[in-house]
């Protein structure tokens, strides 16, 4: 479960190390990332290469939007990364019906093939993450499951008038089910779209989450009237601070450190924090560059 790091070795005593997604050190379901102690080059991410995640608990900002929306008598629809994401609001969301911070009958759906997969995963592979077995069939048992479409569209069609949570792929709406949901509850004020994950330019999570009125799903402009929310603190990707920490393993400085897989400024000033803090050659590559190892 989760993101993977490669190493690749010549046999000869090169090697190069690929980071794949860097996870938070912290996270409450997925271990704090492997510690890697040394690689002739270094392939890393810098998604969050110039920011700092805010430290604040997501529960608190999860409960209240869960709240004020059931009061209302909204819906709250999560477009959720299927992978991680999903699961990981589903552990909040199982916190909070069991400290009673949100009623415990209030139905939550997941509404995502592969999100579902990944959930069965979870708890067939303990040895992956922080969650003892009874906890992992508990959190993964918070939500009904919907597999087929006619499930899907039963959750508006038979349960529209009452509060509930729809936590549905993708996570930044480029696709999936969740297109369906946002269509059928963006144009009531009494729900809640919560982004809940990092939102690329372009795509229709950032463009809700920068507050347009309209949004184009399948063709057709649907208005924007439900509020919306975005959660700065649930990022599966390590800042710039976390990223350094993780380097700070390292026995002996990379020949190379290319600094990939960010917007151009994440990416520089990833590189920039590189060379200031460690002193090591740090390059953010172009675009089909090539380089000889």
């Amino acid at each position: 479960m989760g993101a993977a790091f490669i190493r690749i070795s010549d046999g000869g005593g090169t090697s190069i190390l690929f980071s794949g997604d860097i996870g938070r050190l912290d996270d409450p379901v997925m271990k704090a990332p492997a510690k890697i102690q040394d690689a002739d080059y270094l392939v890393v991410e810098s998604t969050y290469g110039d920011r700092l995640h805010d430290k604040t608990d997501p529960t608190e900002d999860i409960e209240r939007i869960i709240r004020e929306t059931a009061t209302r008598g909204g819906t709250v629809v999560i477009p959720a990364f299927a992978v991680g994401r999903a699961q990981a609001i589903m552990f909040y969301i199982h916190k909070l019906k069991t400290e009673g911070r949100i009623p415990g009958n209030l139905p939550v759906f997941l509404d995502s093939p592969m999100a579902i997969n990944a959930s069965d995963l979870l708890c067939k592979h303990l040895n992956d993450h922080r969650m003892p077995r009874g906890q992992c069939m508990d959190v993964c048992g918070i939500a009904t499951y919907t597999r087929t479409v006619d499930q899907s569209k039963a959750i508006y069609n038979k349960n529209n008038n009452m509060p509930k949570v729809v936590i549905s792929a993708s996570g930044m709406a480029t696709g999936g089910r969740v297109l369906h949901h946002l269509k059928h509850y963006l144009g009531d004020k009494r729900n809640t779209i919560l982004l809940a994950g990092f939102q690329a330019a372009g795509t229709r999570g950032a463009r809700l989450a920068h507050g347009e009125k309209e949004i184009k799903i399948h063709g057709q402009m649907w208005p924007v009237q439900a509020q919306i929310e975005k959660l700065d603190n649930m990022s599966a990707h390590a800042d710039y601070q976390e990223i350094l920490t993780w380097m700070e393993n390292f026995s002996s400085p990379p020949r190379k450190v290319f600094v990939v897989h960010g917007e151009a400024e994440a990416a520089a000033s990833m590189r920039d924090k590189i060379e200031n803090k460690f002193g090591w050659n740090a390059v953010v590559p172009e675009y089909k560059q090539k380089e000889e190892l």
